[in-house]
């Protein structure tokens, strides 16, 4: 096949390319179900709302929001990082809370997701520092010591309420894969 012959071809994939690198993301474009931990053109994230229909029913609607994220834009998170991470894409809101989870904190702070998935991460610091935690140090400690970083992550009033003991599941999740 000459290279005349297959020109046609790689026009078409290369228009394909050209369209895809100047689509924007739009946060009140995209489907429910990518929402929650994406950012658009802008910069700012998205986040997930609900709505009451005028039957009285809830629906969900995606929103941008008035967080702008420095380093990244034009991006919807992957299903592996959502997965690595702990998180839900129908998440509403974000709450502090989600550190007295030691499944959560666990899932956060392991090497998949800590070391892989920067905009969720970059997400929670973000949420952790507002609380007066930071996010690296609670994730060594988590490393180390699993029980002293919770009493800690409670007694520094990030987020009111009791911690159920989990330990083993944080070690076990903390603990770098085996080479």
């Amino acid at each position: 096949m000459s290279f005349s012959s297959k020109l046609p071809l790689v026009l078409f994939f290369s228009s394909l390319f050209i369209h895809a690198s100047l689509a924007e993301v739009v946060c009140e474009e995209l489907p429910k179900d990518v929402c929650a931990f994406s950012i658009a053109s802008s910069g700012k994230r998205c986040l997930l709302e609900t709505a009451t229909t005028a039957e009285g029913g809830v629906e969900y609607q995606c929103r941008t929001s008035e967080v702008v994220v420095e380093s990244m834009a034009e991006y919807i998170e992957t299903d592996q990082c959502v997965d690595s991470c702990g998180v839900e894409r129908k998440f509403v809101g974000i709450s502090s809370d989600a550190f007295l989870e030691p499944q959560f904190t666990a899932k956060l702070c392991s090497p998949p997701c800590y070391h892989k998935c920067h905009n969720i991460v970059d997400l929670y610091f973000n949420l952790a520092a507002g609380e007066g935690v930071f996010l690296p140090d609670l994730c060594e400690k988590l490393r180390t010591n699993p029980r002293r970083a919770m009493v800690e992550l409670v007694s520094s009033g990030a987020a009111p309420g009791p911690v159920s003991d989990a330990s083993e599941d944080m070690q076990a999740a903390l603990a770098p894969a085996p080479q």
